[in-house]
């Protein structure tokens, strides 16, 4: 390794503590979507801001999305530039300002708004979700700007806001708004997901589909069945008439763990207060996931006609709404930014790295519908939404060294 490169180890292996306290900073200030009870993310990004300024990164530019719901009427999208010596691409790390509820809190062990360290861990709401990904980002930055190397390439870190309930005034909005701040050949990073070992770079999203269900029949008393029709018995043939469709769309993936689409009814809404009703009302909803080689219309078009089958088998009529639509392109295996994470994993982590598909959802999805390459990657242990979430203290400095071995010159 070079002796800039030492030096930039150097520095983040001796500043963890320092690592610790912003991420203590960042957690006392909790940033909820109003969706959730919250006023949205502009006190915590102002707080990283002053940080940032503080310790000498300090080209901050808002892209901010207008949002009446929340004080001051805007959801902060916040970019710190770090000048590289090569203007041929920037090397992106973009990480989500916006953290989930902390649930039932009984269960948490601590104060999730108050970060504990023990044992190698820090213990507290968002601390791997999304803080992990954003100091290991701002270190490796941090690293170039105090020890006074230039980095090969410029260094850009965005901070997003509304990631979780949906990004429409976070990823969303700048792709729509601010596409432009992105080049074509940048090397983008989102540090909110991966592994324990830190081998896998997410390069593809299934499908996603939500539905709602609403059949609608007619009530009866019980022991007349033949006066009424029972929506429920029609919703609960549709229900499996939906997960059937993995026997239609079945066609397996080994990028996905599970590598087959999944079709599966989940949320059931209370119909009647008694057992002898027949219900005339039913709903219901269905969590699909279907894999890429195959389009939402598709499954549109599958789906329409199994309903009027049960319209007609039941004489019912079943309404559906779409709850969550998300179609998303794939980052190719051997695009620019997979080999280069790759081979900083190799040398940083000393392992081989594996390109997988997820299930769920991440803001890469709407980078990749507009065209850009992205992955998603990080050292975690996948503690996300749950009580007692923790972030591993030596994988915020190892993913920062990662993180710094992209920008450098020997990447």
């Amino acid at each position: 390794m070079s002796q800039e490169f030492e030096a930039l180890r150097s520095y983040l292996e001796s500043h963890t503590k320092e690592m610790v306290e912003l991420e203590s900073l960042l957690t006392s200030i909790p940033a909820l979507a109003p969706e959730s009870g919250g006023q949205g993310e502009a006190e915590k990004c102002a707080a990283l801001e002053a940080w940032l300024k503080k310790n000498g990164i300090t080209r901050l530019e808002h892209f901010d999305a207008p949002d009446s719901r929340v004080p001051g009427g805007v959801r902060p999208n916040l970019v710190a530039t770090i000048p590289g010596n090569n203007d041929d691409y920037a090397i992106w790390v973009c990480a989500h300002l916006d953290v989930v509820p902390t649930g039932e809190i009984s269960l948490w062990h601590t104060d999730p708004w108050k970060v504990v360290e023990k044992d190698g861990k820090i213990y507290g709401r968002g601390v791997e979700d999304n803080q992990q990904g954003l100091v290991s980002g701002v270190f490796a930055a941090l690293a170039f700007v105090q020890q006074h190397i230039l980095p090969e390439h410029t260094i850009k870190l965005l901070f997003m806001a509304d990631e979780e309930v949906g990004s429409e005034y976070g990823m969303k909005y700048l792709v729509e708004k601010h596409l432009a701040i992105f080049g074509k050949e940048d090397h983008i990073l989102i540090p909110d997901g991966g592994d324990s070992r830190g081998e896998t770079i997410e390069i593809a999203e299934k499908n996603i589909f939500w539905f709602k269900f609403h059949t609608v029949g007619k009530q009866s008393h019980g022991s007349r069945p033949d006066l009424g029709r029972n929506a429920m018995l029609a919703a609960a043939d549709l229900a499996l008439r939906v997960n059937d469709m993995e026997n239609v769309f079945n066609k397996r993936d080994e990028l996905f763990d599970p590598p087959y689409s999944t079709f599966q009814p989940t949320m059931q809404m209370a119909n009647v207060s008694t057992v002898n009703i027949i219900p005339g009302d039913d709903v219901f909803c269905a969590d699909c996931r279907i894999n890429p080689c195959y389009t939402l219309d598709e499954v549109r078009a599958e789906l329409k006609k199994r309903i009027t089958y049960i319209e007609e088998k039941y004489g019912v009529t079943v309404t559906v709404e779409e709850l969550q639509a998300e179609q998303s392109k794939a980052t190719p295996q051997d695009a620019p930014v997979v080999k280069e994470l790759a081979a900083a994993i190799k040398a940083v982590h000393g392992i081989d790295a594996r390109c997988v598909g997820i299930g769920g959802g991440t803001v890469g999805a709407h980078l990749r519908n507009a065209g850009y390459s992205c992955v998603v990657w990080s050292t975690m242990d996948e503690l996300a939404h749950q009580p007692n979430e923790y972030a591993v203290i030596k994988n915020i400095a190892a993913d920062a060294l990662t993180i710094a071995y992209m920008a450098s010159r020997i990447s």
